[in-house]
């Protein structure tokens, strides 16, 4: 199999030690993926930017549907300029060895599943390249119930994928013309979307602010110190407008007994409750240790 091989998939993905989806992608959980939606574009990036990740987000695009939320799992395709005889060869394999119909991005699309998002480097093609218009963007809200598309490149149709309820698209510029002058060269494969690398099976998550690719295999502790940046930031602004704590209190390292206010009102908070399956036995200690190699 040349397109799409999942034990390609599997070897570029070695980190990740879970189930898989058929198609050899990481299969990051429905609950994983549940939380990432409440959580907002920069506590997503702390955690990555601690762990050396420095490019995995790209800010640059224009939204089809507002401030809605984009969450799901990578399915990658790299675009290229279009030269006949290579045109020939993957036509041939994709349509004739490999029985995929229709053009390279229908091959893509019709490959989609629950809580997919389409990635696709398109080189930043406008003109005649406009990876999805109002059918292929439906098809993508069927098939993948609630994901989308990142499109680093050009969409047409837009009054009509507007209208696609619970559809979010990113992309780069709007044109009438159909796709063409291009090949595809990468079908689930490390893909380049502006300044940011997307693998197959990331998380991608995207909000007013941008779009971030998180790997697998690093999904659950980002969304963990995600929420817990994001419930902590919640207390911090209760506490700063009672004036309790200063802003650099909050700010900087917490004491013993602002963690202890802290957790005692993360037990009793109502705003609180959707995050209690979080633990802060780890940072309570912490700064434990720390007050007392103060002390000694």
């Amino acid at each position: 199999m040349f397109f799409n091989d999942p034990e390609t998939i599997i070897r570029l993905t070695p980190e990740w030690t879970g189930p898989r989806l058929p198609d050899g992608r990481p299969m990051v959980s429905a609950d994983v993926l549940r939380r990432m939606r409440n959580i907002t574009f920069e506590e997503a990036w702390g955690p990555l930017w601690n762990m050396g990740y420095r490019n995995n987000w790209e800010c640059n695009f224009r939204m089809t549907h507002g401030d809605s939320i984009l969450v799901g799992r990578a399915v990658t395709a790299v675009m290229m300029p279009f030269r006949p005889d290579l045109d020939r060869t993957l036509m041939d394999i994709g349509r004739n060895q490999e029985g995929h119909k229709g053009f390279y991005n229908q091959w893509v699309i019709d490959s989609l599943v629950e809580d997919d998002v389409v990635v696709v480097d398109l080189y930043d093609k406008i003109f005649e390249g406009t990876y999805v218009g109002g059918n292929l963007s439906t098809a993508i809200k069927t098939r993948t119930k609630r994901g989308g598309a990142v499109i680093w490149g050009g969409i047409r149709d837009l009054q009509q994928i507007v209208k696609i309820d619970g559809l979010q698209v990113y992309y780069r510029g709007v044109d009438p013309t159909g796709i063409g002058n291009c090949v595809m060269t990468g079908y689930n494969m490390p893909c380049r979307i502006g300044g940011a690398v997307c693998m197959p099976g990331d998380v991608v998550l995207g909000t007013v602010s941008g779009v971030i690719f998180i790997p697998a295999q690093h999904a659950e502790h980002v969304v963990e110190n995600a929420e817990k940046s994001h419930v902590r930031d919640i207390f911090g602004f209760d506490r700063l407008q009672s004036r309790t704590y200063t802003t650099a209190q909050i700010d900087t390292q917490w004491t013993v007994a602002m963690y202890e206010d802290f957790i005692h009102w993360f037990e009793t908070d109502p705003r609180a409750e959707g995050y209690r399956h979080l633990r802060w036995e780890k940072e309570l200690e912490e700064a434990k240790q720390k007050e007392n190699a103060q002390k000694a």
